[in-house]
């Protein structure tokens, strides 16, 4: 009896997003928006912010994240007193080799979380614009990339909390995205009072796909189509910004590239092909509003503002 034909090699398929988002809510209960949010800022390749109060699960879910991708974690708690050399590295004059050999600082991470990074001094703050902008940092003339991929996950307390400094312009424009965790439900908060410690249940977490998974993930992203019609309405809504009536000052071109890599991001983790006005609204608020500084007439936060200027653009 003649064998059956050989099906040829077998390609094991591609891991899901969703998997890596189901992963994470077992650890951070409740809040599966916020990680949807999370994914796609990471997913294209940005930085994050979140701001809360502490002791909502900020630095659990920037460790989830990273135990999901197989990750290398690196955490810098931001204080007063750290300088830039506490972060980047030093270079140390070694003997044996009659040279300054660089020490890399913990920066050189793939995923690094700068844990309450508004209670650092400006200058200690700056040393991270190169590293965020560019992937690489300078240290003594010489300059080091860094690895691939760079994500930097950075936590703030609320302004009005003692001893904390405002985060720069310059800093807060190479922020993707910014959001906040908040308070859990009721039921979501007694589920964790009667469940197992959520750090135990971390330290258990497994990858849920590979680095060359990720890769391609990425990949995936600049392939979304982004139609001119979108663009015009993305056009539309950056210009408003820049007009004087909404805010003090408008949105940059990084920031424009950001969000139209945000919404491609988007429509590739909700299984589209192409960038729909949706994916802008969706983004909007957590994307631009800590970029903006309302005019002093609006009486309202950058991110009602920002909702309200989006709702007075029509979409073409």
């Amino acid at each position: 009896m003649p064998r059956p034909a050989d099906p040829g090699p077998r390609h094991t398929p591609m891991p899901s997003l969703s998997m890596l988002i189901d992963q994470v809510s077992t650890i951070i209960v409740g809040k599966r928006e916020q990680i949807s949010l999370c994914v796609t800022c990471l997913l294209a390749g940005g930085h994050l912010l979140i701001e809360d109060v502490p002791g909502v699960g900020k630095t659990t879910l920037s460790q989830a994240l990273a135990r999901s991708l197989g990750l290398a974690f690196s955490r810098v708690q931001f204080t007063s007193d750290l300088l830039p050399s506490d972060l980047l590295g030093v270079s140390v004059f070694e003997r044996q080799k009659d040279a300054f050999v660089f020490h890399p600082g913990p920066v050189f991470a793939q995923v690094l979380l700068a844990d309450e990074v508004n209670r650092a001094g400006p200058r200690t703050q700056s040393a991270l614009l190169e590293a965020m902008e560019e992937r690489q940092v300078s240290v003594d003339g010489v300059t080091h990339p860094l690895p691939w991929p760079f994500f930097v996950i950075a936590t703030q307390n609320p302004t009005d909390q003692l001893g904390t400094h405002a985060l720069p312009e310059s800093q807060l424009d190479r922020f993707a995205l910014r959001l906040s965790l908040g308070y859990p439900t009721a039921e979501d908060e007694r589920a964790l009072l009667s469940g197992h410690d959520r750090r135990d249940a971390l330290q258990s977490l497994a990858p849920v796909m590979s680095l060359e998974d990720w890769r391609a993930w990425q990949a995936r992203v600049t392939e979304v189509h982004a139609a001119d019609a979108l663009l015009d309405y993305l056009l539309a809504l950056i210009s408003a910004t820049r007009d004087g009536r909404w805010f003090v000052q408008g949105l940059s071109p990084r920031a424009g590239q950001s969000l139209l890599r945000l919404a491609r991001a988007r429509a590739l983790l909700h299984g589209r092909a192409h960038v729909s006005p949706e994916d802008i609204q969706a983004l909007w608020a957590p994307a631009v509003a800590h970029r903006l500084q309302p005019v002093s007439s609006a009486g309202r936060g950058a991110a009602a503002q920002a909702r309200a200027l989006l709702e007075a653009t029509a979409v073409p």
